[in-house]
């Protein structure tokens, strides 16, 4: 008798086995037929079934698979997407020991969930501001293809959403695979629009450059992201009030990477935050002595500095970045800015006065006061387009400010200089 029972059991599972595997196939033509919700039902219930099978991996093909579908459908993107991302794993999980028969048919498949993922991420990140769709989407891509950028994306756009729980994981996940993210730009200057362009690589832009378009071709590194990562992982420590978790992800940093002045800098902010300015100067000056050469150190200084409203300190900060890399725009906008900044509070000044004889001698004495802030915040501008020769963020801005001084001569130049 017993060993009629194991005949029986056996039988059981070879009419249940050839059932699964029915089934599977008439899904399958389900979604060739574009019957998406029909396959869906017939997975669920087959769900349970399959599971610790033979078939489990072609189960998991087909429901990611399907869900791709409604993705390309744009029904439920998102969460087709994940659906999607999940079934692909679990394939790869299952046939990592043996035959891969279902991994080596997910190779389009991903390609296609990664597209959607990436146009769905930068249109809701762009178009939308819809951080925590672009988030998601971000991740999904990232998780698709394995590229870090897009996990940086990911976690950037939680922090935008303020969704502070996600952002510090991914951060962390980032900073655990020593994620850098410096690149290298490849740059040459438009002989008909004069801007300076960027190129995907070497090769075509000196295409461009051959073909007589473009002149001015130069390379420039990207500084490392290291250290934004642990400023953010840092910053959502302390805005969540875990100061120990913040000051020890920077311990940590700083033990990896202990040259690296720029994870100094971003510690110095997080003491700055703290009200620690003793600290806070101490850790400028240590990036300093690292690295006395480093426009881009000089930069962020300058950069802190003026969140502080230390004028006069963040100025010399940015005339010394400029003074090592006479191409920094951004150091010619912020030195500008700085003397912008000061001629918006005499203006605040100017508002405050009354009516009297004194009131409106004050207010001229100010006002002239504030005219020359602005022609030196015009002046450290023109002569960085004489050196560089036109930038549009620094036209702009010389348009801005040449309109507050109703400069109409100067401000019709740099309009036509924009081309409008």
């Amino acid at each position: 008798m017993k060993k009629l029972f194991v005949m029986a059991a056996a039988l059981l599972v070879s009419v249940t086995a050839v059932a699964q595997k029915k089934e599977l196939k008439e899904i399958e033509k389900q979604i060739s037929k574009g019957d998406l919700n029909g396959a869906k039902e017939a997975l669920k219930a087959l769900k349970n079934g399959v599971e610790g099978t033979e078939f489990a991996a072609q189960y998991y093909f087909l429901e990611g698979k399907t869900n791709l579908e409604f993705a390309k459908k744009n029904i439920s993107t998102l969460p087709s997407l994940q659906a999607t991302v999940d079934a692909f794993n679990k394939v790869k999980e299952l046939e990592k020991n043996g035959k891969q028969k279902y991994t080596s048919q997910i190779s389009s498949l991903t390609d296609e969930a990664a597209e959607i993922a990436y146009k769905k991420g930068f249109e809701d990140y762009s178009e939308h501001k819809n951080y925590k769709n672009a988030a998601i989407a971000f991740e999904q891509f990232y998780r698709l293809k394995n590229d870090t950028v897009f996990l940086y994306n990911a976690a950037t756009s939680a922090y935008q959403d303020k969704d502070l729980g996600k952002a510090v994981k991914l951060f962390e996940e980032l900073k655990n695979i020593g994620y850098d993210g410096a690149e290298t730009l490849f740059l040459a200057t438009n002989k008909q629009t004069k801007k300076e362009e960027t190129f995907t690589d070497k090769n075509q832009r000196d295409l461009m450059i051959k073909a007589g378009t473009h002149e001015k071709p130069r390379t420039e590194k990207t500084p490392s992201k290291r250290a934004d990562i642990v400023k953010y992982i840092g910053a959502i420590y302390v805005e969540q009030g875990k100061n120990g978790q913040a000051i020890k992800a920077f311990e940590d940093a700083r033990k990896m990477y202990p040259k690296d002045a720029n994870i100094i800098l971003q510690e110095a902010y997080i003491y700055h935050q703290l009200d620690n300015k003793e600290k806070f100067k101490e850790l400028m000056q240590e990036a300093i002595r690292l690295e006395p050469n480093n426009a881009d150190l000089h930069f962020n200084i300058g950069v802190i500095n003026m969140q502080q409203d230390n004028i006069a300190e963040a100025r010399k900060s940015f005339e010394q970045a400029l003074k090592l890399k006479p191409s920094y725009a951004e150091a010619a906008i912020n030195i500008s800015t700085s003397y912008i900044n000061e001629g918006n509070a005499l203006i605040s000044q100017m508002n405050a006065l009354g009516n009297t004889k004194a009131d409106t001698a004050k207010f001229d004495e100010l006002r002239e006061l504030k005219d020359n802030l602005f022609k030196k915040s015009a002046s450290v501008l023109e002569d960085f387009i004489k050196a560089n020769g036109n930038n549009t963020n620094i036209l702009e801005q010389l348009k801005n400010i040449y309109a507050a001084l109703s400069d109409t001569a100067n401000f019709q130049r740099v309009k036509k200089l924009l081309g409008e």
